[in-house]
Order: structure tokens, then C-alpha cells, then sequence
């Protein structure tokens, strides 16, 4: 694959490029790495585990609103 050269284009201009290509990708097409498969699990036992003493996003919410009115 030749080398495609850049420097023609502003920071900016290339950080979009960067978002562009990012966004391209679907989710399949960077699994994740063994760690982070580990690390996603572990996040969700523990959700999981604390799901009883949760609360709803709503109440959350509903709370702030209350206080910083």
C-alpha cells in the first residue's frame, strides 16, 4: 500500500479525517482486546450484582432538578 502523505492538511482537518475513518468502522471491526473482553465482563457481573440497590435514571434527575432550581 503506498504512503499517503498529510501534511498538506491543517490539525484540524486531519482530526476530522481521523473521525471520519473512525466512524467508518462498525463495532465488529475492532473486537476488543482479551483484557478489555475481561474487563467488560467483570464491569457487568458487577452491574449485575448491584442492580437491586440501583437507581432509576429518573429519580437521579429528578433529584438534581429539585436541588439546583
Amino acid at each position: 500500500m503506498p504512503r499517503i502523505e498529510f501534511a498538506h492538511l491543517s490539525p484540524s482537518e486531519r482530526l476530522e479525517l481521523i473521525e471520519a475513518l473512525w466512524e467508518s468502522l462498525d463495532g465488529a471491526d475492532v473486537p476488543p482486546t482479551k483484557e478489555q473482553g475481561e474487563e467488560l465482563d467483570r464491569r457487568l457481573a458487577t452491574a449485575d450484582a448491584d442492580l437491586p440497590a440501583s437507581v432509576p435514571w429518573e429519580t437521579i434527575r429528578a433529584e438534581a432538578a429539585s436541588r439546583y432550581r
